[in-house]
């Protein structure tokens, strides 16, 4: 692995937040993948959104205030990898279980490991897998 100067960003924590259109549901669906809610932000007992814990990742859903349209599209263009340690067949079991539909079931990839994707209730993709051992 090449060495990174000291002169670049080293960041030791990175968690991307997306925008959704229905909070309720994208929790349903990220809980189905495995994921679990730590903090939760409100406003006068309204849930605006949440920080989701899954190992050391972390993911922010937030509520969309639809102030720049009920039309804005969402999820285009990006991919989120997610590696894990766990058996990529039970997960993604798991998530079919809660609701999800697979994009595609798990399979070995020609580079190596075993995943598989899925897309959320607002069009982000993500993939989940596991590398070689």
């Amino acid at each position: 692995m090449a060495t990174i100067p000291t002169s670049r960003l080293q960041a030791t924590h990175l968690a991307p937040s997306l925008t959704v259109n229905d909070l309720a549901k994208s929790l349903t669906f990220y809980e189905g993948l495995g994921f679990a809610v730590g903090e939760r932000w409100e406003d006068k007992g309204k849930l605006l959104g949440v920080m989701l814990h899954a190992g050391a990742g972390r993911l922010g859903l937030g509520q969309d205030d639809f102030a720049k349209g009920k039309a804005r599209v969402k999820g285009v263009g990006m991919r989120t990898w997610i590696s894990t340690e766990q058996d990529i067949d039970e997960i993604a079991s798991r998530a079919k279980a809660a609701g999800a539909t697979l994009d595609s079931e798990p399979e070995d990839y020609p580079w190596g490991g075993r995943g598989f994707a899925v897309t959320d209730p607002d069009g982000f993709k993500l993939t989940i897998s596991r590398e070689a051992k």
